[in-house]
């Protein structure tokens, strides 16, 4: 007789959820995806994704697709709001000291490859559910849905920032914290002058301007302003106040900027760790387990690293025991994702510095960095961008 498959369910079609389903259902598991929303478009706009994320789709054999997607092929850099150039690196710096370059994207592209993963009918969109009972190596998980219970071996709960499954698992838990900045993401077409792609820091603000590959631009910001806030008009012209006189392709980003495509969200970030990513048999995955600040770009990245791994240590295999999994999984990802919770946290306050002096200072020492080559300003990304997954890489799919 043919071995009963185990059945996982994940919660959240997000980018971490998605890529956990389509790791796990390589690993022979019955997966379904519930979805609260009524449908798979994203929310956002660009994600970057560095070489350890690219490394860990591998594994899934849809590496090699996102790399197809690369967009940046010469130089960039950090500017201050004037234009000038305070550091400079470029893609063949990047790929020599990570083994890969960095691939920009649309969430939506990102979003299509992992679905397209899936056997048809795994993601179950407008499909609410509820974590009633994390289950123990004895009996299921189990979760309420509008359509009835249903339970499981295994539950990923990749339910987001605002987590209701973490708060399940760990009541105490202090949960999110407002990290004192807000974020602003757009798409547009190209501008007619060429440019290199940059992040630019001012007081208290700054600005990231990225192509695509299908020839658009992604470009995001972020001011430091208190919690809740929206500009008394539009985002748009919120925008405009705060960045409209930098330098070019600044100005030229925002004229073609539609005011109703503006996306602005408060950071928020999980600065307390969790004591561990699993209870039961739920695992946590993405920013349900260690939101993190956007200053070193590696939330969504963190989400992929998390999915494969869990999926290696969850393997559908005869004896599954979900205390051992799920225990080293929390064993693999709670040390390395709190490291990169604070190093996101320790980067966006310097990011964030408003004070001329500290401004002046900052710009000074990131231009004497640089001197040494781009291989120093990377040096940064060493021990992230650089990692590699427990698991060698499949096929391409």
């Amino acid at each position: 007789m043919p071995q009963q498959q185990h059945r996982a369910v994940v919660v959240g079609a997000g980018i971490g959820g998605l890529t956990a389903a389509v790791a796990l259902h390589r690993e022979g598991w019955q997966v379904t995806v519930l979805e609260r929303a009524a449908g798979l478009a994203p929310v956002g706009a660009g994600i970057g994704l560095a070489p350890n994320s690219q490394r860990a789709l591998d594994v899934i054999g849809l590496g090699d697709r996102v790399r197809d997607l690369a967009a940046w092929q010469g130089d960039g850099g950090m500017r201050a709001p004037d234009g000038r150039w305070l550091a400079r690196t470029n893609a063949q710096a990047a790929t020599e000291r990570f083994g890969g370059p960095l691939v920009l994207l649309h969430r939506a592209t990102l979003v299509e490859i992992l679905a397209s993963a899936l056997p048809e009918g795994t993601v179950r969109t407008g499909a609410a559910a509820t974590l009633a009972d994390p289950g123990d190596d004895l009996r299921p998980a189990r979760l309420t849905t509008p359509d009835g219970a249903i339970e499981a071996e295994l539950v990923v709960a990749a339910d987001g920032i605002r987590s209701a499954a973490r708060h399940v698992l760990f009541p105490e838990h202090p949960g999110p914290r407002y990290a004192g900045c807000t974020t602003w993401r757009v798409v547009v077409p190209a501008p007619a002058r060429p440019f290199a792609p940059h992040e630019t820091w001012g007081a208290g603000r700054l600005w990231g301007t990225q192509p695509l590959k299908d020839g658009r631009i992604y470009a995001y910001a972020m001011a430091a302003a208190p919690a809740g806030g929206r500009a008394p008009d539009d985002e748009k012209a919120e925008l405009l106040r705060l960045f409209g006189d930098w330098h070019h392709p600044v100005p030229e980003i925002l004229a073609a900027v539609d005011p109703g495509q503006v996306l602005r969200h408060d950071v928020h970030h999980l600065p307390d760790p969790l004591p561990a990513f699993h209870r039961g048999r739920v695992a946590l995955l993405g920013d349900a387990a260690h939101a993190m600040m956007p200053s070193l770009g590696q939330g969504g990245n963190q989400a992929i690293e998390d999915a494969v791994v869990l999926a290696h240590h969850a393997r559908s295999a005869p004896g599954f025991a979900p205390g051992r999994a799920l225990a080293a999984y929390t064993a693999d990802r709670l040390p390395r994702t709190t490291a990169i919770v604070r190093k996101a946290a320790r980067t966006g306050a310097v990011t964030m510095l408003s004070a001329r002096p500290a401004v002046a200072l900052r710009s000074t020492l990131v231009g004497a960095v640089s001197r040494f080559g781009p291989g120093l300003m990377l040096r940064g990304f060493d021990g992230i961008a650089d990692w590699r997954p427990p698991v060698a890489p499949a096929r391409s799919a």
